[in-house]
């Protein structure tokens, strides 16, 4: 059985708690609590990272939850083409270690072009014993 919500945001610091939230209530509503506090973290990182890097003036963004058999989907859209990288950040940074975040969390993770513009941030979580599709 496959289920889906989304929701958009403002591209507001605000939004980030929200988008958490937001994950939560899905996860826990859908019967899936095996890895909600990994997902909670990863949409914060991307929302983040939309927030921060990834909106034009006046747009906000998306994010997308997909749960498949035993598969979790989670997505972030927004507005700009630029495709986020890891990096490594130095031990005094006090930024710049999401996607790292997200790498060592998800069981996969990557960054695809979306249509008519902007990106789409994405990772997969398998539930506790089970495997991607």
């Amino acid at each position: 059985m496959a289920l889906t919500t989304q929701q958009f945001f403002e591209a507001c610091p605000e939004s980030i708690r929200q988008a958490r939230s937001f994950t939560s209530e899905a996860l826990t509503g859908w019967g899936l609590p095996d890895r909600v506090e990994d997902i909670r973290l990863c949409v914060s990182e991307l929302a983040t990272n939309a927030v921060v890097h990834g909106t034009i003036p006046g747009r906000g963004f998306l994010v997308k939850l997909d749960a498949q058999e035993e598969t979790v989907r989670m997505e972030v859209h927004d507005s700009h083409r630029q495709h986020p990288k890891a990096r490594q950040a130095a031990y005094t940074d006090t930024s710049g270690r999401g996607l790292i975040l997200v790498a060592a969390l998800a069981d996969g993770w990557g960054v695809q072009d979306r249509t008519p513009s902007g990106k789409i941030v994405w990772c997969c979580f398998k539930a506790a014993g089970g495997t991607t599709a």
